[in-house]
């Protein structure tokens, strides 16, 4: 089975709040081994400054993406390499929502069917109570980490290799029955499907709202205000065209 293990840098916290990718690091792994020749790394212009606070943590500043290229002209490469491989995310709906949601900007095939193992729930189901942070994992299972500065996509995405076959068994071939993958499309709502769930929410909650009761007195001073409308139009009322 082909793995990528896969690891985003971004401006922010939310796509839809205008956010973007700045960086995708991913690694391959077949047979349990980690491929160092076969990697997807790119910086990406997100066209966009890069708040202070966040350069504080990946160390990727607008200078340093100023000449690179933008997401959708490094798209058609990701797809390539990620074609085929069941994904490794540690906290899988962050990174797959900010790409999915580029996909979908750029006017490009979704990824929702791609199976998709969340190496973070994993851990929570393992150590439970417990730290479960890329770095807490990493020293939990000696995981080598102090060349490690600033946080890297590519960077993240190795220790991430790393930790995972670990966690799963080290060299040997024994997958953990709660390493399951699930589709993409379960951790992450595509923004047009959200919208759409977001109206048919509005709609069920307008039509179950209690009919409004309204008095004799409330009945009579609004046909007094529509006859009042009526006369000062001259008898153009628009609703006259409704009847």
């Amino acid at each position: 089975m082909r793995f990528v293990m896969l690891d985003t840098e971004t401006t922010g916290l939310s796509p839809q709040s205008g956010d973007r990718m700045v960086e995708i690091g991913a690694v391959e792994v077949t047979q349990r081994a980690i491929q160092t020749n076969t990697k997807f790394h790119r910086l990406i212009n997100p066209c966009r400054p890069i708040p202070n606070v966040v350069v504080r943590i990946h160390g990727i500043d607008d200078a340093k993406v100023k000449d690179e290229p933008t997401f959708p002209e490094i798209a058609q490469e990701f797809l390539a390499f990620i074609e085929g491989a069941t994904l490794v995310i540690h906290n899988a709906p962050f990174d797959l929502g900010f790409i999915m949601y580029e996909l979908s900007q750029a006017g490009l095939p979704n990824i929702g069917n791609i199976p998709v193992i969340d190496s973070l729930a994993m851990a929570r189901k393992r150590h439970p109570h417990q730290r479960n942070s890329l770095d807490a994992l990493c020293d939990r299972y000696g995981v080598e980490r102090g060349h490690r500065v600033f946080h890297g996509a590519l960077l993240d995405a190795e220790l991430l290799a790393e930790m995972y076959l670990m966690m799963t068994g080290g060299n040997q071939f024994s997958l953990s029955m709660d390493a399951v993958s699930q589709p993409a499309s379960s951790f992450v709502q595509l923004p047009e499907i959200h919208h759409s769930q977001d109206k048919q929410r509005q709609t069920s909650e307008i039509l179950q709202r209690a009919t409004l009761t309204v008095t004799p007195e409330e009945m009579q001073a609004h046909q007094a205000l529509m006859q009042r409308i009526d006369q000062e139009s001259g008898g153009h009322a628009i609703w006259d065209d409704w009847q």
